[in-house]
């Protein structure tokens, strides 16, 4: 199987200031992080591209476009299943003092919780007040597939990988502890941000050697390394693809390492006015959101 092979490096999907429609492009600056300067409100030009995300003829093309609005990189209608790993890097299983699995531990994500850069991450109600229910952030490596894949293999893998993402899985450890399911607990409306942009698999050859922070209002909480994850990318399309098919657009969010809220002494919650970002190398850049709790008013 030969790998996929796309015209474009970097896409982003955005409202353009020209049409007040919505687009995806290439962002002409390939080195500008397009979360950042969306955040900042810095003007971002991109290269139209013709087609759709998934979609590996989609051509770029020569028309120049401003971002007006930045959007996730897929959106609601494009993604298919929400697959995530829980405890997938050693340090964060160390952590959180829970022994390393022995297979992928595997939860899903409901569409309606997706959310795109600059939203707002919503702490619903049932998880208020924070300090109790501990409202917690993890930055995570994401892969989005881009052909069907059904029992494939850990050598072949990569070649169904469309591009990387980044993403948050915010998550609510009350709800999380209370039960061995974890759709509940990382499933609210609104709270798992996603992008800033999708990368080209062929500009990620090593998915192991992409670094990852997030920080909470100005501090660095987590700082790792896809190479320490306990099941890499290859082994991760592997196993999920066994006697399962993930279709173009699914989307799987592959853990996170240490330094979350919860594991902390005194304890980080994620609360009303807080700006959280999180930040992936290689080209993937940084995706910022600030956090409302339902029924607060936000610090924008």
């Amino acid at each position: 199987m030969a790998p996929i092979r796309t015209q474009w490096t970097r896409l982003i999907r955005f409202v353009a200031a020209e049409t007040a429609q919505v687009h995806i492009g290439q962002p002409v600056d390939p080195k500008l992080d397009v979360g950042l300067a969306a955040w900042n409100k810095q003007t971002i030009k991109a290269y139209e591209i013709v087609g759709t995300a998934l979609d590996p003829a989609a051509e770029v093309t020569n028309n120049v476009l401003t971002v007006k609005e930045l959007l996730s990189p897929l959106s609601r209608e494009e993604l298919k299943t929400i697959r995530c790993l829980g405890l997938n890097y050693s340090d964060h299983a160390a952590e959180a003092k829970m022994a390393k699995p022995a297979a992928p531990i595997l939860f899903y994500k409901p569409l309606a919780s997706m959310i795109g850069p600059n939203a707002p991450i919503y702490i619903p109600k049932v998880s208020q007040p924070v300090e109790e229910h501990l409202s917690d952030y993890e930055v995570e490596f994401t892969i989005v597939i881009g052909k069907t894949a059904k029992d494939v293999s850990e050598a072949d893998a990569l070649d169904y990988v469309l591009g990387y993402t980044g993403a948050n899985d915010v998550s609510f450890r009350k709800h999380q502890l209370t039960t061995t399911q974890w759709g509940f607990s990382k499933g609210f409306d609104n709270t798992t941000p996603i992008g800033p942009c999708l990368v080209s698999s062929s500009a990620i050859p090593d998915p192991q050697a992409v670094p990852l922070t997030c920080s909470l209002n100005g501090k660095t909480l987590q700082n790792g390394s896809t190479k320490d994850q306990i099941f890499s990318v290859r082994q991760t399309v592997a196993f999920l693809s066994q006697g399962t098919t993930l279709e173009p657009g699914s989307v799987i969010l592959t853990g996170t390492p240490a330094g979350v809220g919860f594991a902390r002494k005194p304890v980080i919650v994620l609360k009303n006015g807080d700006d959280c970002r999180v930040w992936l190398g290689n080209g993937i850049g940084t995706l910022v959101n600030p956090v409302i709790e339902e029924g607060g008013r936000a610090k924008l």
